[in-house]
């Protein structure tokens, strides 16, 4: 049974810090792309950004770059994202996603992922 487990959401002021985890169990984790979405109330879910499957390799979305880092630790099945500079408009129920393939083509295609995880608040207050 595979299972992806987010951890680490919370209120915090704009300009903070948070750092978000995905577990993952139930599958062989360094074969496969883990990514990172969003939904907002009332919006559809975005990517955020993700980690190449056997890499360390990233790719983010353009509201995103030079804001948060995504990582991955192999050892422990686990992917992170830590977000700096937090905005209100951060404000989202926070996603982790796994697929098996790579195609640069498809990353911000929420059908291109086989598994997710239940998701966990970031509130950002202004």
């Amino acid at each position: 049974q595979v299972q992806l487990v987010e951890a680490g959401g919370g209120l915090v002021q704009a300009g903070g810090s948070l750092r978000l985890s995905c577990a993952v169990s139930g599958l062989t984790f360094s074969t496969y792309t883990v990514a990172w979405f969003r939904q907002a109330p009332g919006k559809e879910r975005e990517f955020v950004g993700v980690v190449k499957r056997n890499s360390a390799v990233t790719y983010y979305d353009d509201s995103v770059k030079g804001r948060f880092t995504i990582s991955r630790d192999n050892a422990k099945n686990t992917v992170y994202l830590r977000m700096n500079s937090l905005k209100p408009e951060d404000t989202a129920v926070y996603y982790c996603a796994a697929t098996i393939s790579f195609d640069v083509r498809r990353l911000p295609d929420t059908s291109n992922y086989d598994y997710w995880g239940q998701g966990t608040q970031v509130t950002v207050s202004s």
